[in-house]
């Protein structure tokens, strides 16, 4: 691996360094921010948001044509990490970005790109992925959620739940079964673009166990969506959602700049209190913790790069990805509960960032694919194990 940056890959990194340096709103760099999740945090990262479309900061990897800098994978790897050093604020169309806007420029029609893609750019139009059901999670193809073609209008009833920002999501890209009794559970399903704005769809939000409520339920009852509103063939929508999944977990750094954030938090955590009058830093079986942890997360971090390695020789994020996700999200798991561990009493309060985070570390063995799914792929794709009996 050599990943040694050509002179326009640092021109890039300096021009975009520069940017932030100069565009980071002063009162987020002093630490005065909107509460997250609130009315006045939605629009103020909208505004963000806005401010980086405008700059062609938005959607970098995104073709020209339609307002990105058709960035290769150095610069996308090169962006993550830039905007992580520079702690700027997240984009609030986070997944419209890295996942809506990509599967529409590439399988939807004119008329979906001239009308979605500009608004997702900009902030405009916030998407939520409509994937997992009650009883269809890791088994996504068993969804019963039905569309049902009447005229021109689908007209959908069913329920999903995890669904992440539903609860200020203007569009969601919603998976539904609109063939009985298929063949093959995996085909009869379309995806569908629908507008959360409407009678027929509520949202619940759900209290998690960190106190926090990003997740809803989302019920739709006799919900509409125009008859040119389904996004590659329809009944043929599996393909579109396992080219969605590519995106999510494919090249992403997020994973592993996370990971190394959260060692950090850690490492502070033993810095900045003490047992019995002495830092916890200074505790030799402590230390001995976090050098181990310290060498799997530099182990991670090279994985991401052998991963990346593979992207740029193939063109593509190959099924290595899934390994990355299985190591990163677990490794996270267990560093943040032997740092909740030091805690002692105090890490049974809410007050503590480090006890909030470590809860949070649960759902991220199961969001984009539980930890078992990604076994399963690593296994079966990249070791080349033989498959699970299956039913």
């Amino acid at each position: 691996m050599d990943f040694t940056l050509t002179q326009e890959q640092r021109a890039f990194q300096q021009e975009l360094r520069g940017w932030l340096d100069a565009n980071i709103p002063a009162d987020w760099r002093a630490g005065k921010r909107p509460p997250a999740d609130t009315p006045e945090s939605v629009e103020f990262l909208r505004g963000w948001q806005r401010t980086l479309a405008e700059a062609r900061w938005a959607g970098i990897a995104w073709p020209k044509e339609y307002g990105g800098r058709g960035a290769g994978v150095m610069e996308q790897i090169i962006y993550q990490e830039e905007m992580h050093r520079a702690d700027a604020p997240p984009q609030i169309g986070g997944l419209g970005i890295t996942m809506f806007g990509p599967i529409l420029i590439q399988m939807g029609t004119e008329a979906q790109k001239k009308r979605y893609v500009p608004n997702i750019l900009n902030g405009q139009e916030i998407w939520c992925q409509g994937y997992s059901e009650p009883n269809a999670g890791s088994d996504l193809a068993s969804l019963r959620t039905r569309a049902v073609l009447e005229g021109d209008q689908w007209v959908i009833n069913g329920q999903k739940i995890w669904t992440s920002g539903a609860h200020h999501a203007d569009m969601c890209f919603l998976l539904c079964r609109t063939q009985e009794n298929p063949p093959d559970k995996h085909m009869g399903i379309s995806a569908i673009i629908v507008d959360m704005h409407q009678p027929g769809v509520r949202t619940r939000r759900i209290h998690q166990m960190n106190g926090g409520r990003h997740f809803n339920e989302m019920f739709f009852e006799n919900a509409l969506a125009p008859a040119d509103r389904v996004v590659g063939e329809v009944n043929k929508g599996w393909q579109a959602a396992v080219a969605v999944l590519g995106f999510e977990r494919g090249g992403s750094a997020s994973r592993h700049l996370g990971l190394q954030s959260a060692f950090d938090q850690v490492v502070d955590y033993c810095r900045t209190h003490n047992r019995g009058g002495t830092p916890l830093i200074q505790d030799p079986l402590v230390r001995t913790r976090l050098a181990a942890y310290h060498g799997r997360v530099h182990a991670a971090q090279l994985n991401f790069y052998r991963n990346l390695t593979h992207w740029l020789r193939e063109g593509r994020p190959g099924p290595e990805g899934s390994l990355g996700k299985l190591y990163c999200s677990e490794l996270r798991k267990e560093m943040m509960d032997f740092g909740t561990s030091l805690a002692g009493a105090d890490g049974m309060l809410w007050e503590d960032e480090l006890v909030e985070d470590y809860l949070s570390t649960f759902g991220g063995t199961i969001a984009a694919g539980t930890s078992e799914i990604q076994k399963n792929t690593v296994g079966e794709r990249v070791l080349g194990l033989p498959k699970d009996i299956r039913n």
